[in-house]
């Protein structure tokens, strides 16, 4: 999970992950509102994903509503102390959020 800055220092930081990897998309978190509708920061998450378009791979926005809730109440269950679900949250809730997303790609009737 990359921490939001610049955006050439994001994109830069992106690139080079994807230089050291092999990556076949980006799966970026869409934050809708609770209704499906978007607000200000869904827009700026898709005008982010639009400036990645030189990048040359696919980009899925993937709806992300939800997700922190089931990862903070599988936290929860696991025990998992307040203070260690809020170091883990973010990175947990990015983990569910590209889980979604394959697991529905890989559904996907050939």
């Amino acid at each position: 999970m990359i921490r939001r800055r610049k955006f050439t220092l994001d994109k830069a930081e992106i690139a080079g992950l994807i230089a050291q990897h092999t990556v076949a998309g980006l799966v970026i978190g869409l934050p809708l509102n609770m209704d499906g509708s978007d607000s200000p920061r869904t827009q700026s998450v898709r005008a982010f994903a639009r400036n990645l378009g030189d990048i040359a791979l696919p980009i899925l926005l993937w709806d992300e509503r939800w997700s922190t809730v089931a990862v903070e109440r599988a936290l929860i269950a696991a025990d998992v102390s307040r203070n260690q679900r809020a170091e883990r949250i973010d990175n947990a809730a990015a983990a569910y959020i590209l889980q979604g997303a394959i697991d529905a790609l890989v559904a996907v009737p050939q």
